[in-house]
């Protein structure tokens, strides 16, 4: 790793070249490899799904790649933070296998998949912290009991990869969404003086996403198909843990979760209990604004994302 062997004074050139490294390796790589991705199918029974249908996916593949290559050059790794690197790249390892299959795999496999990478996230965030949370708004703090954290922070994770992932379905919505949720994370972060160890490699991770978009922003040129909203879900989670206070994940990302988790919801209550709610609204929400009330792509990205900026400042005020 570059950054153990410069001194403190090379430190912020060190941190623009990371910055610029990942965006550079992340559009050059895009541009050169979409090709050799696996194509879409379309999507049978989204709004405007077929419009996807034979454009390059599975391209978190090389926003990730790039990312874990930015992050081993130029971020100061920690073991834990080591963990957290393979666990991402097994996350974007079995989002790519289901994006190249010619069979899509099941919910419920997907499902335990992500379930057990949660577990290991929160096995791993245990063994390096503390249970003791902060509420951040309340600027007080409580210490639960291992089991239960543990508990939460398989639910917090499993939840944000399953509503990221859903969330995608919008040339460059979960994206933007990701990003905006991100720099919210990093600002709480520095905020409250926590997870610094994480940082810089929340500030990797959005400037990949930023390469991404460069290709995906309307109209795309290719999608990032589960190798990628996996990724970024899974990697949402893990930097709101970091900042010692989780609950911050649902204003910070909570357009993602009314996007990505109305649908899960409602799925789950059928499946389970037969039980039929919001008949009248379309799931993901950016499928409902645009079937329903008319608005375009462009609108969907936008609003959602002026919804989710105003969030952010809110959060940042009511925690500063």
């Amino acid at each position: 790793m570059l950054h153990s062997i410069v001194s403190e004074d090379m430190t912020s050139l060190l941190v623009l070249g990371g910055i610029l490294f990942a965006f550079g390796a992340t559009v050059f790589a895009t541009g050169g490899f979409c090709k050799y991705l696996p194509r879409d199918a379309g999507r049978e029974f989204a709004h405007d799904g077929n419009l996807s249908a034979g454009k390059p996916t599975g391209a978190g593949l090389i926003f990730v790649a790039a990312f874990l290559a930015s992050a081993v050059l130029f971020a100061p790794l920690t073991v834990e933070n080591i963990i957290y690197l393979i666990l991402i790249v097994i996350s974007m390892v079995t989002g790519f296998l289901d994006d190249a299959s010619s069979t899509p795999w099941g919910r419920f496999r997907k499902g335990f998949l992500d379930l057990c990478v949660a577990g290991m996230v929160a096995m791993t965030f245990l063994r390096y912290n503390s249970s003791t949370i902060e509420l951040a708004f309340l600027h007080t703090e409580l210490v639960l009991p291992r089991w239960l954290f543990a508990a939460l922070a398989v639910i917090l994770v499993w939840t944000s990869v399953n509503v990221t992932n859903c969330s995608d379905g919008v040339d460059g919505l979960s994206g933007t969404l990701t990003i905006i949720t991100l720099m919210t994370i990093y600002a709480a972060g520095r905020i409250l003086e926590a997870g610094q160890d994480f940082a810089f490699l929340i500030l990797l991770f959005a400037v990949c996403i930023l390469g991404y978009l460069w290709y995906n922003a309307a109209p795309s040129r290719l999608l990032m198909g589960d190798a990628g909203s996996r990724a970024m879900g899974l990697f949402i989670s893990i930097a709101v843990l970091k900042t010692g206070s989780p609950l911050l994940y649902v204003p910070a990302a909570l357009m993602l979760i009314l996007d990505g988790g109305l649908g899960l919801v409602k799925v789950s209550l059928i499946y389970i209990a037969r039980i039929h709610i919001m008949k009248h609204v379309r799931t993901p929400l950016h499928d409902h604004v645009r079937k329903v009330r008319g608005w375009s792509n462009t609108q969907t990205v936008y609003r959602f994302a002026i919804i989710q900026i105003i969030l952010a400042a809110a959060v940042i005020y009511g925690i500063g």
